[in-house]
């Protein structure tokens, strides 16, 4: 556990559309997910933000992902993210976010990025992409950024690699084609919920 997040697990609805947003965030918080992760570059992400915000905003945190300017991070915000994530670590995306009294957790591929990030006032690092950075570089760095920082992986993570990023020093890990695809039937969705909630509890 994070500290800033109510959950390790981060759920990345990339593709999804409006009206089926609640029905699989639905799934997903049956099956104990507490931060649902919509990117911007989804079809109307801002609706299905909206959406999730007004039915689960109490219980469940709500990010908004793919944040590539201010001028997304203003609307994301009036939208009711009270999370923004981003692949790049832009440093006025940082602090527009964290002015906003919204957690910021921008992605990061070097030290001298998160040290970087860090100073802006990011709450938490999104080490993107995980898998291409891989275990080695996570350890090396827990070794020299301020001790407890958060620290989540993202890209490629799947049941098979979670635990070992999590010994690894990993504070959580974002989950986007392992765990939702657009049109995945239902109950695929809820066993690839619970068999990747269970990896990570197991790892």
């Amino acid at each position: 556990m994070t500290g800033l997040l109510d959950d390790p697990l981060i759920a990345i609805l990339r593709g999804i559309a409006p009206e089926q947003v609640l029905g699989v965030a639905e799934i997903l918080i049956d099956a104990g997910f507490k931060v649902i992760e919509v990117p911007l570059n989804s079809p109307a992400a801002l609706r299905s933000i909206e959406a999730l915000a007004a039915r689960f905003g109490q219980a469940v945190l709500i990010g908004a992902g793919t944040v590539l300017s201010v001028a997304q991070a203003d609307a994301a915000i009036v939208a009711g993210a009270r999370l923004l994530l981003s692949p790049n670590r832009d440093i006025a995306v940082i602090q527009r976010t964290v002015s906003a009294g919204v957690l910021s957790m921008p992605g990061v591929a070097t030290c001298s990025e998160a040290f970087e990030a860090l100073a802006a006032g990011a709450h938490a690092l999104k080490l993107f992409p995980a898998d291409v950075l891989g275990t080695p570089t996570l350890k090396a760095w827990r070794a020299v950024l301020p001790a407890g920082t958060p620290m989540f992986c993202v890209g490629g993570m799947d049941a098979g690699n979670v635990g070992a990023f999590k010994r690894a020093g990993a504070s959580g890990i974002g989950l986007g084609s392992s765990l939702y695809q657009p049109h995945l039937p239902r109950t695929e969705l809820a066993a690839r919920a619970l068999a990747l909630r269970r990896a990570w509890a197991e790892g």
